[in-house]
């Protein structure tokens, strides 16, 4: 081969091979973009899941924060009653088993039903446990403890039973008369949206604020 064409066999060789490198690097950059823009995806819908579960959560506070619920998940020896907290009228005890003293039970006065002359009724009235109260927690430290072992968390199913359909809870909704025969206050929410934002919560990852 005469030395001009074995240039130019070089020169086509080379080309080739540019080509080639091209080709495999121009793949290589369209799989890293392609792997950016995934992740990127992903990174967007797990803040977009994020903000849909804390705006979840921020409505479900409203109904733990309330003194429906606030007046039974003390830090106290003792029941709280109205909206104002005050405690106990009867000054009742907590008891051994959140449910009064021996001499004096939550059921002795707290029936079944709620009573007309303004005594609350339920048919497994008691105080939620020490080791379960909210006084002095802000919104995110209440959250964090409804799963938290510690403090007798329960797993994400067994908490979507209990504030979804328990009775006692759903009691905060159907609270009656106080003694002075005026209505009580009831959640901002309805039971039903209620169950559905726990629900709603927890499927969207059950995220607390901080």
């Amino acid at each position: 081969m005469s030395p001009d064409g074995k240039k130019l066999t070089f020169a086509i060789a080379a080309v080739m091979v540019l080509g080639t490198m091209s080709m495999v690097f121009g793949t290589m950059a369209s799989a890293a973009l392609l792997a950016s823009a995934a992740n990127a995806r992903r990174a967007a819908l797990a803040t977009d899941e994020r903000r849909i579960s804390l705006a979840h959560y921020a409505r479900i506070a409203t109904v733990l924060q309330h003194p429906r619920c606030m007046n039974c998940h003390t830090v106290t020896d003792f029941p709280r009653q109205g909206d104002d907290g005050h405690p106990h009228i009867m000054q009742v005890k907590r008891g051994p088993h959140d449910s009064g003293t021996p001499a004096l039970q939550c059921t002795t006065c707290h029936q079944r039903t709620n009573s007309a002359s303004g005594v609350p009724g339920n048919a497994v009235w008691h105080l939620a446990p020490l080791r379960m109260g909210w006084e002095g927690l802000s919104a995110g430290e209440i959250c964090r403890s409804l799963t938290d072992p510690k403090r007798g968390g329960m797993t994400h199913e067994r908490l979507i039973e209990h504030l979804a359909t328990d009775p006692l809870v759903a009691w905060a909704w159907n609270p009656g008369v106080d003694l002075s025969g005026k209505l009580r206050s009831m959640p901002p929410i309805s039971h039903a949206d209620f169950g559905r934002l726990v629900r709603d919560w927890v499927a969207s990852g059950a995220i607390c604020p901080d």
